[in-house]
């Protein structure tokens, strides 16, 4: 009988450890990227930039235990979808045709574009690009704006954001589809490419988390912990650490 105790009370322990099902005693897998400052990016180990250090935050909150790694844009949602990440955290817009594959969560911020070349292009606008070499990263907003707005345009399709740099940067290419944040930081940190934002745009796209359709529990917490660093003010300091000369949003202000 006490041998039989002391099997119970060791498997109890077991179960209570492992958590069970409990979100918030086990760890979520994130997937993101490793090489697209501002937004998410790898630095000394740890997965960083405003899209990761945000989820953290919300996380906290809630009370959520994360755990990064390192994937493909291209692959992301479908890794989502299958169930090897709990979340997605890339600057995810959030389109009609990701929404069939995912869920997302509330918006927590909006997508705005860039066109950057090297300097001395002829490329002054979208127009320009007609005819040209154009890198995007394969089925990213940019994707779609450009093989949508400028038909004419050659899409040099890359998986991630540092290949397709490398390939502008290179000349083998002639411009590049990106987010506004990236597209600037990759003046800054590359000044030997003497590389330029030749135009900027703002849409109307959402960004948002990625959750495997159906999972109700782990989205209403994502936007319940949004709408707390969003109030408290965490949400518009890390936008002013990372993001300082994109544009705030109505609603986030605090």
């Amino acid at each position: 009988m006490k041998k039989l105790i002391v099997t119970v009370l060791a498997a109890a322990l077991t179960l209570t450890a492992c958590g069970g099902s409990d979100s918030a005693s086990s760890t979520l897998r994130v997937g993101t990227l490793s090489d697209a400052p501002p937004n998410i990016y790898l630095e000394n180990g740890n997965y960083t930039g405003f899209d990761n250090e945000l989820l953290k935050a919300i996380a906290a909150k809630q009370n959520l235990k994360l755990e990064f790694a390192a994937t493909d844009f291209s692959a992301l949602l479908g890794q989502v979808a299958s169930g090897r990440f709990d979340i997605a955290s890339s600057a995810i817009a959030q389109t009609d045709e990701r929404k069939k594959t995912v869920d997302f969560s509330a918006a927590y911020d909006f997508e705005t574009m860039s066109i950057q070349a090297k300097q001395g292009t002829p490329v002054t606008d979208e127009q320009g690009l007609a005819g040209k070499r154009v890198a995007v990263i394969q089925a990213t907003v940019g994707d779609h704006w450009l093989t949508s707005t400028v038909p004419a345009a050659q899409a040099v399709r890359f998986p991630d954001y540092a290949a397709a740099l490398t390939a502008l940067k290179s000349g083998a290419v002639d411009a590049y589809i990106l987010d506004q944040s990236i597209a600037e930081k990759n003046v800054t940190g590359n000044p030997d490419a003497k590389l330029v934002v030749v135009k900027s745009f703002v849409t109307d796209v959402p960004h948002g988390f990625a959750v495997k359709k159906g999972n109700a529990e782990l989205l209403r917490k994502i936007d319940d912990g949004l709408k707390q660093v969003i109030s408290d003010g965490t949400w518009l300091k890390l936008h002013q650490q990372f993001l300082p000369t994109a544009p705030v949003p109505a609603g986030f202000q605090g």
